[in-house]
């Protein structure tokens, strides 16, 4: 079954299931607090195990002239109907070990009684009933589909728990929080449907009964209660209820019905006259209730809280994200049968939407026929000249759900020889398969088109790279096109006021380094981002941090008409900037890892310096790329001392504009021996700077494992040994 198959079914019945699932979870978060309440009550006698049901018969029998029953509930209290000297009834909770009476048994509230019955049957009794089992059953679909779908993300079993990418809070928080709560759920379901089978009966019926030979019943040789094996080999916790006889007649009996059998027992000799097994179906019907509703555990109910509390953050994320796709869309001005550009577009979550319809908005406003529609929606394109692909890749290097059929119409359609093609994709450096349908999509096309640009992809939905691409391809069709800033706006959040405490000046390369004092308060490590918003508008700009003696460092290249290094360079001594600092966890520097290689080219260098600075007995390795000396001297201060300090155990530098002319990756084949037993003994490599130095350093490293560890270089990526933050 593919992919988009669990995507639509698991859509398909998270909606049909909607109402339901409301009122389940909210009557469940209610329900949960019952049994917690029973638990909290003073009933408890601790280690049933160590008391034998002949001491409680001995001690019961000494303080009661007529005893009924003893029960021992799901809580483990224990619950007895007994007669006193003065003929008064006793029914209630007692003590096994003193026969001392504690209290009346907690009978349900009447609200308690009022949300069970709502829960259960929709106060439609059988009808009602019937629909909440149908409805539990579609909702451990639901549980199930999920599954499929974080396990398609996560690339199989081995890596369900691993990190992911939070490029976006709900589908985000959906996965985590999914896989962190799969298990209640699914049992939570998967009861819930056993239950509703038990009570319409549908379930194989296995009944037992007892066969007595009342002929052969003896009454001798007589035993004392208190000697009975059967009594003296059981301990409390096992009862389920003892039944007492009515009579001293020999034919009157005990039934001692435990968790998984049932005795009759001769109330003089202690013979078991019968036994007989529980059926499976009875105790998986018991078992099924107490992981339903959480009785008997304090745990378990809270969990059972929280899972249900998730129900309902599943149903906003999702719908959230549901309302966030069709958000994205808008109107076409052109048909597409009139069209000369044709953007087709590949999205999961509907944010690459977002960077297609601006690029769509600048065209139309440049006066340009342009058509966009999903990847799904392609066909023969009469009038299209032009064909711009943008897609980000799902799980596996595979499809979006929106594209799933692209690849296979493509290969169908007789499309004219002469269209022009370019492919943007997006998506994550953190997963092995970055932009991989992406690029599948470019070797596709290739085959039967031109390219008018090489793929184009880009890291995280990096605003800069997606305006460079834009760039490439209007110098390349022609057509000028510029991306409104606002039409890629995100509103920024939770900004504080960092001061400027130094700045450098520019060195060769027009890089410098920037200092800035956090508030007390702000939590942050190497490798995190600093995201800025230059002319006060909603375009975010990222700086990947060092932390250097607790002060934010940066190392930014000053770019003609940059908006950001513009903005930065401009900042004065102990002026104060609004910014956010972003979570990177991702590309922190590893706690428990033996040996760190470090790999950087121009400013990505800026994390590990505050990492290398932070470093207390970790064997690290660093290779840089620069241009010339000149411009290392901004930095050799830095790495200097690291060394002199046992920081920093080798330094590699590569200098493509002098000498020899060396980029990282011609010095890591120089070392591909050590590289290669650094991640066979689970050592990591971590790797910060441009995109098209990333890609160069994935190819030797693919290159290396292969030849001297015989594993490709994914084994070691879905290990999380190769950390990246390029751009």
């Amino acid at each position: 079954m593919t992919i988009s198959i669990w995507r639509y079914s698991h859509l398909a019945l998270a909606v049909s299931s909607f109402v339901f699932i409301i009122l389940a979870s909210v009557t469940g978060i209610i329900l949960g607090f019952q049994p917690i309440s029973e638990q909290l009550q003073p009933y408890n006698t601790e280690n049933l195990n160590n008391i034998t049901v002949a001491e409680t018969i001995a001690v019961f029998k000494a303080t009661y002239p007529e005893i009924i029953d003893i029960k021992v509930d799901d809580n483990d209290f224990v619950i007895a109907s007994v007669f006193t000297e003065d003929g008064d009834n006793l029914e209630g909770y007692f003590n096994p070990k003193t026969a001392q009476f504690l209290g009346e048994e907690i009978k349900p509230s009447k609200f308690f009684q009022w949300v069970t019955s709502l829960h259960r049957s929709l106060f439609l009794k059988s009808v009602g009933r019937f629909f909440v089992g149908l409805c539990s059953f579609l909702l451990f679909l639901i549980a199930i589909t999920g599954t499929v779908l974080i396990l398609k993300r996560q690339r199989g079993i081995k890596q369900f728990f691993a990190k992911i990418v939070n490029d976006n809070f709900n589908q985000y928080w959906h996965v985590v929080l999914g896989r962190l709560l799969l298990i209640p759920i699914l049992i939570i379901t998967a009861t819930g449907v056993y239950l509703s089978l038990d009570k319409f009966q549908l379930l194989p019926e296995n009944k037992t009964e007892h066969s007595i030979d009342f002929d052969a019943v003896s009454e001798t040789p007589k035993v004392e209660l208190s000697e009975i094996e059967a009594f003296k080999n059981t301990p409390l916790s096992e009862v389920k209820a003892i039944e007492f006889p009515f009579s001293p007649d020999v034919e009157d009996y005990f039934t001692l019905t435990l968790k998984t059998k049932e005795l009759l027992i001769n109330q003089i000799t202690g013979t078991v006259l019968s036994e007989t097994k529980t059926p499976l179906v009875n105790i998986f019907t018991n078992l099924s209730l107490n992981l339903h509703t959480g009785k008997g555990s304090i745990l378990w109910s809270v969990i059972l809280i929280i899972a249900s509390i998730n129900i309902l953050f599943f149903i906003y994320s999702g719908f959230a994200m549901t309302l966030n796709r069709r958000k994205t869309r808008i109107k076409n001005k052109y048909k597409s049968d009139k069209a000369d550009i044709i953007i087709l577009v590949g999205s999961e979550n509907g944010s690459t939407f977002t960077f297609a319809n601006a690029f769509y908005k600048a065209l139309i406003s440049k006066g340009e026929k342009a058509f966009i529609t999903e990847m799904n929606d392609f066909t023969n394109f009469p009038e299209a000249k032009q064909m711009v692909i943008i897609t980000a890749t799902y799980g596996q290097g595979e499809a979006p759900t929106n594209a799933n059929q692209f690849l296979k119409k493509f290969k169908t359609e007789n499309i004219k020889d002469d269209l022009k093609f370019s492919v943007v994709g997006f998506g994550a450096l953190a997963y092995p398969d970055f932009c991989k349908f992406a690029i599948d999509v470019d070797k596709t096309l290739q085959q039967k088109h031109q390219q008018l640009l090489p793929i184009f992809t880009i890291n995280d939905k990096s605003v800069e790279a997606f305006n460079q691409w834009t760039s490439q391809w209007s110098d390349a069709s022609g057509i000028p096109v510029k991306i409104a800033e606002q039409a890629l706006a995100t509103k920024p959040k939770q900004l504080k006021k960092i001061k400027v405490l130094s700045k450098t000046k520019t060195n060769t390369d027009d890089t410098f380094l920037l200092t800035f004092k956090p508030k007390k308060h702000h939590k942050f490590t190497s490798g995190d981002l600093l995201a800025i918003y230059p002319k006060n508008d909603h375009c975010e700009r990222l700086y990947s941090i060092g932390k250097v003696n607790g002060n934010i460092q940066l190392s930014v290249k000053l770019h003609k008409n940059g908006f950001g290094s513009g903005f930065l360079f401009t900042s004065e001594v102990n002026e104060k900037i609004k910014a956010r600092l972003v979570k990177n966890s991702a590309f922190h520097f590893p706690k428990n890892a033996s040996k760190v290689i470090m790999i950087a080219n121009g400013t990505g260098v800026a994390p590990f310096l505050g990492m290398l600075n932070q470093n207390k007995n970790t064997t690290t390795h660093l290779y840089l790329g620069l241009r010339t000396e000149a411009s290392f001297q901004l930095y050799k201060n830095d790495i200097d001392g690291f060394i002199s300090s046992e920081k920093l155990n080798t330094f590699n530098l590569a200098l493509s504009r002098e000498n020899e002319k060396q980029y990282v990756q011609d010095l890591l084949l120089n070392d591909a021996e050590a590289i290669a037993k650094t991640l066979y003994g689970n050592g990591i490599i971590m790797v910060c700077g441009s995109l098209a130095m990333y890609k160069s350093v994935l190819a030797v490293l693919e290159d290396i494992v292969t030849k001297f560890n015989n594993k490709p270089l994914s084994y070691y990526q879905n290990k999380q040994q190769i950390k990246s933050d390029c751009y």
